[in-house]
């Protein structure tokens, strides 16, 4: 039996979305932005899209790429993900996240966050 946790978090345009909690915080369901190519211009349009629980401003840093994966849209079949550092305006600690930048769906804001 396979449990799914779902958390509300902004979608584009500040509707509330259903999102599971692990949205973007595991390997396992991360954020895909698409594009290949532009992959990573679309990680930064994403990241620059968000903001803290209450608008805050955010600040991120790339901290590498992990957890190999097959994708129809990588290198010989395979992709890497990258893995964001985010920090919260006013919060000291920052919050891991992981971006697909090779398959695309639809973009929300991880639990925490909202997307304007």
């Amino acid at each position: 039996m396979a449990i799914l946790a779902v958390g509300c978090a902004a979608g584009a345009g500040g509707k509330a979305a259903k999102v599971a909690d692990d949205y973007g915080y595991s390997e396992n369901n991360p954020i895909k932005v698409g594009g290949v190519g532009d992959g990573p211009a679309n990680e930064r349009a994403y990241l620059n899209r968000l903001k803290g629980p209450n608008g805050e401003r955010i600040t991120y840093t790339r901290n590498g790429s992990c957890c190999h994966f097959e994708t129809s849209k990588g290198f010989l079949g395979m992709g890497l993900l990258d893995i964001y550092m985010v920090t919260v305006q006013g919060d000291s600690v920052p919050k891991k996240l992981y971006i697909n930048m090779y398959d695309k769906a639809k973009l929300y804001a991880p639990k925490g966050f909202l997307i304007k």
